[in-house]
């Protein structure tokens, strides 16, 4: 008797042992992000599809925790120390948080979404070969500004004057969309004023300063702040008369009059792709980041009409999406 509960012992013991291993064994992602969780929502949904396709769906295999900064960058680097003190097993940095991610630890591997360039941001040594414990996905091209300024000038062919809205909350990438949208508007002839805003308020003021600067038309910066504002930005533009282009389908269909740019939706998709090649054993070293090879192009006739404005047949005939 005194053997066979020694033996049921024993085997309690090691199903318990083997439960607790079990629960320690599932990894946790760290989720930062600069925006909200009902802005991101879309964005977040698309990432759990990433890391379903390498094998890895929260709640059964992998745990997620969140930590949301709600458009004020000030308080990304106290939730990035928090994840790193809580030793998740990877950080998916997204919504302009990967400085935080990166000044927080040199050791857990870190996955980006970044709209900057990750290579002069000092986020990784090369787009080919990233080195050090960062890698990701990009979705800021020099072209893409290029385009922005070129849609505006066939829109409003009549506005000599246009302005750029940037949030100077993020320095290195508006510093880098600045020089860019600066050396578009002096290909197309195009005077160019920088607006900065990095609170709503700030948003109301830009776009009073609109008027008395007579501009004729505005490029909205992709900024992860300026995504948790697209209602606002929309109803703006449309209260000042102002023809606005933006990076993300999303402000188009917030009623924003057109967009170009990458899928926002897919960066995230390949984010949770990633994260889930490193919980697989993969190395960040050893994955190249990744840039978007298609883009969206994405028109609001009815905002078009509101505005006055009649859009070219060769835009909506390169348009992949026409709003009417």
């Amino acid at each position: 008797m005194r053997r066979r509960e020694l033996l049921l012992t024993v085997t309690a013991m090691v199903a318990a042992r083997a439960v607790r291993a079990q629960q320690k064994a599932m990894p946790v992602i760290g989720h930062l992000n600069g925006t909200s969780p009902g802005t991101a929502a879309r964005w977040v949904a698309a990432f759990r599809q990433g890391l379903s396709e390498t094998g890895w769906v929260e709640g059964q295999n992998v745990a997620i925790e969140y930590r949301w900064a709600m458009g004020r960058y000030d308080r990304l680097p106290a939730l990035a120390t928090d994840l790193v003190g809580r030793k998740v097993d990877v950080i998916a940095a997204t919504g302009g948080s990967a400085r935080a991610a990166k000044n927080a630890t040199s050791t857990i591997p870190i996955v980006f979404t970044s709209g900057g360039d990750p290579v002069g941001n000092g986020l990784i040594a090369s787009l080919a070969r990233p080195g050090g414990n960062v890698t990701g996905v990009t979705y800021m091209t020099p072209e893409l500004t290029q385009k922005w300024v070129e849609l505006l000038s066939e829109l409003v062919p009549q506005s000599g004057v246009i302005a750029l809205l940037v949030n100077p909350n993020d320095a290195p990438s508006a510093e880098r969309t600045m020089r860019e949208v600066q050396q578009a508007a002096d290909v197309k002839g195009r005077q160019l004023h920088i607006l900065k805003a990095g609170t709503e308020s700030e948003i109301e003021a830009a776009f009073a300063a609109l008027v008395y600067l007579q501009i004729g038309a505005l490029v909205i910066g992709g900024d992860t702040f300026f995504s948790s504002q697209g209602d606002r930005l929309a109803v703006l533009a449309a209260r000042y008369a102002i023809p606005a282009i933006y990076e993300w389908r999303e402000f188009a269909t917030a009623g924003g009059l057109i967009s170009y740019g990458p899928s926002v939706t897919g960066t995230y998709r390949r984010a949770g792709i990633y994260a889930g090649k490193i919980l697989n054993g993969a190395k960040p070293a050893d994955l190249p980041v990744e840039q978007p090879t298609t883009f969206e192009l994405v028109v609001n006739l009815k905002t078009a009409k509101a505005l006055g404005l009649t859009v070219p047949p060769s835009i909506l005939a390169r348009a992949d999406e026409v709003i009417e």
